[in-house]
């Protein structure tokens, strides 16, 4: 679970973009004007800051600056006019990571903000025994190094990232597979089984690997 920062001025889309993140698993601080989220940006530890440039009091970019200026690696999500370009160029200039263009699609908007929470997270992710390297595209048991698939290793990857969390199926079809994938699930039932058997988990009474029915899966940390 990562701690966000979420400055919004528009109820409309502040409280349901922030029940989307607590959904995935996140604590989420929302605002609704500049000031306030320039102090928080600055004094409290975030994983990750989602701003509007059109917020009240200090605007956007003045609050890109502020936060930057004094946590040069925490990574900035702006939220920007449907013909903002030039907004979004400011915004990147003032030291913004990334930018998502209103109205946007829910599903692009989180698929933006866990792309930024891979990017600024630990080299190696570590849930147990169990090690995931994903720049080197290398995952361990203890000392055992497993071989993988290519969608093997992604679906560990995601559920050790998320360790302790259920990630839902329909998220693990659109991060390991394709966000328009509309296809049977059972070929994430066939590799949960095999990630399984690689892991050295009893697939009658899984202790790594649990499935919340009806929900999704669990990696066991």
């Amino acid at each position: 679970m990562a701690r966000l920062l979420l400055a919004e001025d528009d109820e409309g889309i502040r409280g349901p973009l922030a029940r989307a993140l607590e959904r995935e698993g996140h604590e989420v601080d929302a605002v609704e004007d500049g000031t306030s989220a320039a102090r928080l940006g600055v004094d409290r530890d975030y994983a990750l800051v989602v701003l509007d440039i059109g917020l009240p009091g200090l605007d956007g970019l003045e609050v890109c600056r502020r936060v930057r200026d004094k946590r040069p690696d925490l990574p900035i999500l702006l939220l920007t006019a449907q013909d903002g370009e030039l907004d979004a160029v400011a915004g990147l200039d003032a030291g913004a990571d990334d930018y998502v263009t209103k109205p946007f699609r829910l599903a692009e908007l989180l698929a933006r903000v866990r792309a930024q929470l891979r990017r600024s997270a630990p080299d190696v992710l570590r849930a147990g025994d169990v090690s995931v390297d994903p720049a080197a595209r290398r995952a361990r048991v203890a000392e055992r190094e497993l071989e993988l698939t290519p969608k093997e290793f992604e679906l560990l990857e995601l559920l050790v990232r998320n360790a302790g969390l259920v990630v839902p199926r329909e998220r693990i079809m659109e991060e390991v597979w394709d966000e328009n994938w509309f296809g049977s699930t059972k070929t994430l039932d066939m590799h949960v089984s095999a990630l399984r058997r690689k892991l050295g988990d009893d697939a009658s009474a899984p202790t790594r690997i649990t499935t919340v029915r009806g929900v999704g899966l669990r990696f066991e940390g």
